[in-house]
């Protein structure tokens, strides 16, 4: 019998009658389907369907949130099993990287990433004592033996964690063999990508250049040319829809500068950038015509557009030469909304039929900017709490911050966006419970009825989310 290393009442109130109205409110939404429209779990795990290899490349390896915190007090990256991308050793040995997991596990007290990962040892595995080096040995070998099993191939998880729908997230180049490889076999999860064409739209992007001439190879444009460019933008997104089935396009960009340049100014900016001669303001300029272009795409081709913006990414210049991109140091930055977004809303913010999502780093936007601007603006929808903020505070902060104004139906209830596959029904939980304590005390204070806080409940669950990513 487990020793529920979790608490059934972890999140709600501590007040008794409003946490009785959040278990409540919780009974109501708990056990529906996830949906997981933005994230990025491998699309080979379900196209091939393997055994995940061991613990520590499930656990470990992956997950930035686990090990920016291990390398915040000293552990090396590379003692983790870290790939790096200079060709260096990295630890292979996985029982020597879960040894090291768990030896510095008591770095994650107080964090999501500790409460994700109980969840996870405890809901998926079973494990009914405290993780931490005296265990070590115990959970790995347990969790191991787990893994060798059908039970936890990633289909059978897949299906285990009532996943109705799972977006990953693949750049513009990529071919989408595995996408294809699901859509043609007998299984019938439902996993479809989202057009993330940042290696074709920044400036900044390792190969940007390159990567333009290999855009028009794929798709038999003149991408040297601006309206060549912009068509093969077009057959990349119709090839995505069709192989990927696709709903979305995905574009993270540091700032959310927005600019809609006419034709002939566009056309010089983007072959000063084409040249690598563009300065820094006329390389951010690009990146804000591109969002305005691919809202106006949307508008063409139904993807709804998410807008991730606000990260410095890298900020360490000798971890990215090191160990590449997207290894934790991708830091929050100050970001300004109303005069950059204004061009784009210009062009396109009254289309009631086009959904952009924005996702915030920076949350003093959020009851200054960004709830006013998707309090009036009919393309406008608010993303959850993404990254940093994908936490209790985080998104009970959202809400208090966003209701007043933006109301519960200008924001499209929950995503994951995560790598660690195994984390994603802790996170929906989660997401579940803030929401169920928020609309409790909603009904506590009088500003509710209970029969609405059930039905908006049920919204930011499940129907706000099919609705905005058109699943």
């Amino acid at each position: 019998m487990l020793m529920a290393l979790l608490n059934d009442d972890r999140l709600f109130p501590v007040d008794g009658r409003v946490r009785d109205l959040a278990r409540d409110i919780y009974a109501g939404i708990k056990d529906l389907p996830i949906i997981s429209p933005h994230g990025h779990t491998d699309p080979r795990w379900f196209a091939l369907n393997e055994n995940f290899p061991d613990p520590a490349r499930l656990f470990v390896t992956p997950d930035h949130y686990v090990f920016r915190m291990y390398c915040s007090q000293g552990v090396d990256l590379a003692t983790l099993g870290v790939p790096r991308a200079d060709g260096g050793e990295t630890e292979q040995d996985p029982r020597k990287i879960w040894s090291v997991f768990a030896e510095h596990f008591y770095l994650l007290r107080g964090t999501p990433s500790n409460m994700w990962l109980t969840h996870a040892f405890q809901e998926v595995f079973g494990l009914d004592i405290p993780f931490g080096p005296q265990t070590a040995t115990e959970y790995y070998d347990h969790i191991d033996a787990c893994l060798k099993s059908d039970d936890f191939r990633p289909r059978a998880l897949f299906e285990r964690f009532n996943i109705e729908a799972i977006s990953t997230t693949e750049m513009a180049l990529d071919d989408l063999k595995y996408h294809r490889m699901i859509a043609d076999g007998d299984w019938n999860g439902t996993v479809i990508s989202a057009y993330r064409p940042d290696d074709v739209v920044d400036p900044d992007f390792a190969g940007f250049t390159d990567n333009v001439l290999k855009l028009g190879e794929l798709t038999r444009e003149d991408t040297a040319s601006w309206t060549g460019y912009l068509n093969a933008h077009r057959a990349r997104r119709a090839y995505f829809k069709q192989v990927g089935r696709v709903t979305s396009s995905d574009h993270g960009h540091p700032s959310a500068r927005t600019e809609n340049l006419d034709p002939a100014q566009a056309s010089e900016l983007f072959q000063t950038v084409l040249s690598g001669k563009g300065t820094a303001d006329e390389r951010d300029a690009f990146r804000g015509q591109m969002l305005t272009e691919m809202a106006k795409m949307s508008i063409d081709d139904g993807l709804t557009m998410q807008i991730h913006a606000g990260a410095h990414r890298n900020h360490s210049g000798p971890v990215a030469q090191m160990f590449g991109r997207d290894k934790g140091f991708d830091i929050p930055s100050q970001t300004e909304f109303v005069n950059n977004l204004k061009p784009l809303l210009q062009a396109v913010g009254m289309e009631k039929d086009l959904r952009v999502i924005l996702f915030m780093l920076d949350e003093t936007t959020q009851s200054r900017e960004l709830a006013p601007l998707a309090g009036v603006y009919p393309a406008l929808r608010l993303g959850p709490p993404w990254w940093f903020f994908d936490s209790y505070e985080g998104m009970k902060r959202f809400r208090e911050n966003v209701t007043e104004t933006a109301g519960f139906y200008n924001t499209v209830g929950f995503n994951d966006d995560t790598r660690a596959f195994c984390s994603i029904p802790a996170r929906h939980d989660v997401a579940r419970r803030v929401d169920a304590g928020y609309l409790a005390e909603l009904v506590a204070t009088g500003r509710l009825g209970a029969s609405e806080a059930h039905e908006v409940a049920h919204d930011l669950t499940y129907r706000l989310v099919k609705e905005a990513y058109k699943l």
